[in-house]
């Protein structure tokens, strides 16, 4: 186990974990809301430093990011346990892993060297931290992330945005883009289908503007949960009037098989995803893209000034139609880093 470096000791060896937002008091020999982080006598430690329970490569436009690096390889990796508790949860049988400790015992130590040799071995442009929340394993994540930078690589968060101001800060000098859910605008859909709370999402999302980070949005929209026009209306309202009209949101079907404990709601309608493009597109979002629908004309890039087709997606290839980030006909800029 490796010792954490985001707490801090309180009384009778009691310590308080300050990577994310539940700012979790933990005693000895229990761990926190995550389970991936341990008290051992009065000091907190990483259960999954080291251990990926998942390593892939994948295109960047799987995370999704669709205005960053477009077409390109990303090395993703993610470990055991989330502090977050979604019922929609589709990697639920990791994110919501119990018995971290024993688990590791089966998985192999990979030295975060080894991680970006691997990435630059099979060519990626980014290294991606998710299939689980990366904040869980922010040491680990920091390690990777420090010598990606030193390799030219990229680096990619896919979170629910749920770190501490803390956290953030420290992730902020080494980190390119990311992807964050941002699941509802509902305070009790984040207590009763997360255990989180939203405010802390919201207040760093402004932050990654703030700093210039690129950012994606996220939005699985459930029936009967976060399917509320008027919700995603304040989604929209949010993303241009806080983050900027450029940031693309991604509107995704939720789908029941996958689901951890959702599986007696119905598949999303693709009515549904229709009705919130265009409330994304009344709100003034310039891209705004249908998830889980392939071959939907609504996953591909088209130009905010005069419509053109800059990006054709059909699942994860891309056909560029653009010059050089711009639209092809018009010469509007599209966003989109390089």
């Amino acid at each position: 186990m490796e010792e954490a470096k985001f707490y801090k000791s309180q009384n009778n060896s009691k310590v308080q974990c300050q990577l994310c937002s539940h700012f979790c008091t933990i005693s000895p020999g229990q761990t926190g809301i995550c389970r991936a982080r341990k008290n051992e006598k009065g000091k907190l430690y990483s259960l999954v430093y080291g251990y990926p329970i998942a390593l892939n490569i994948d295109p960047i436009e799987k995370k999704p990011l669709f205005h960053f690096l477009p077409g390109s390889l990303s090395y993703s990796l993610g470990t055991l346990g989330c502090n977050f508790r979604c019922a929609n949860c589709q990697n639920w049988d990791i994110s919501q892993a119990t018995d971290i400790e024993a688990k590791i015992k089966y998985l192999d130590f990979i030295k975060p060297e080894e991680i970006i040799k691997s990435a630059l071995t099979a060519n990626c442009s980014s290294v991606a931290y998710t299939y689980n929340e990366p904040t869980i394993w922010t040491e680990y994540a920091m390690d990777i992330m420090k010598l990606a930078r030193k390799n030219k690589l990229k680096n990619v968060w896919v979170s629910n945005g749920y770190m501490s101001p803390n956290c953030l800060n420290v992730i902020l000098p080494y980190l390119d883009a990311a992807n964050i859910d941002l699941k509802s605008m509902d305070e009790d859909f984040y207590l009763k289908n997360c255990e989180g709370k939203l405010a802390p999402v919201l207040d760093n999302l402004k932050t990654l503007k703030k700093e210039k980070i690129h950012t994606e949005i996220t939005t699985l929209i459930i029936p009967s949960l976060s399917d509320n026009p008027k919700m995603l209306k304040k989604i929209a309202q949010f993303i241009v009037s806080q983050l900027g009209p450029e940031t693309p949101w991604h509107i995704s079907k939720f789908s029941p098989i996958i689901s951890w404990k959702l599986k007696n709601l119905p598949e999303t309608e693709n009515k549904i995803i229709y009705e919130a493009y265009e409330i994304g597109r009344q709100a003034g979002l310039k891209y705004i893209y249908a998830g889980n629908m392939p071959g939907d004309d609504k996953e591909n890039t088209y130009c905010p000034k005069c419509g053109q087709l800059a990006i054709k997606r059909l699942g994860y290839q891309i056909e560029r139609l653009d010059k050089n980030g711009k639209c092809a006909k018009c010469g509007k800029i599209l966003d989109i880093l390089d």
